[in-house]
């Protein structure tokens, strides 16, 4: 029963390809990583972490992209395809159940993008919260800022390494806490009707 009250919140964080100028002929963006960190909104703590690295199918990991994420194509080479990714996010992670929660709607978008026509199934239920317009929102911002200056401006340490999806989501979820010790709990949004 307390999936359905919304007490758990997946807080997920991908990483994907990516290119310092244009990506090369032929291939295109797709998430390489997947990382989670459950929030507990009842008890407000962090409870798990999950981390799963993904194969790309049409894009190589670049240089760039392996200085900016520490991810190597080797590495993403022994990770699942994107349809065991996104089904072990609906089941082990329960996604489809729990509302999930994203830094920003590029993590949305980018398994909206990747699970469309012909694709994986859609892990997440219809229940997604920006914690980047929420943090904005809190803190009086005019616009969203980055997580590592979220971080800074919450007077919160950067655990692990910055654009490493399980470290990123771990650390979206210390604002999360941070944001309901501030008075700004996030509230599971209604599921949207048809």
């Amino acid at each position: 029963m307390e999936e359905a009250f919304g007490r758990f919140v997946n807080v997920v964080d991908v990483e994907a390809t990516c290119w310092a100028d244009r990506p090369p002929a032929g291939e295109s963006s797709e998430i390489i990583e997947i990382g989670v960190c459950v929030v507990d909104t009842t008890e407000w703590r962090r409870t798990e972490r999950f981390r799963i690295l993904v194969r790309p199918r049409r894009s190589r990991v670049s240089s760039f992209c392996t200085e900016l994420t520490g991810l190597t194509q080797s590495e993403v080479d022994g990770g699942l395809d994107f349809s065991a990714a996104c089904a072990q996010l609906a089941g082990d992670l329960r996604g489809r159940f729990r509302t999930w929660a994203s830094w920003g709607e590029y993590d949305r978008r980018q398994f909206e993008r990747q699970c469309g026509p012909g694709g994986a199934a859609y892990p997440f239920g219809s229940r997604h919260i920006n914690i980047k317009q929420h943090f904005a929102d809190a803190f009086g911002l005019r616009r969203g800022i980055g997580m590592s200056q979220a971080l800074a401006q919450a007077g919160l340490p950067l655990e692990g390494r910055h654009h490493r999806g399980d470290d990123d989501a771990w650390n979206i979820g210390a604002l999360v806490l941070e944001l309901a010790r501030l008075g700004h709990p996030i509230t599971t949004p209604p599921v949207p009707t048809s």
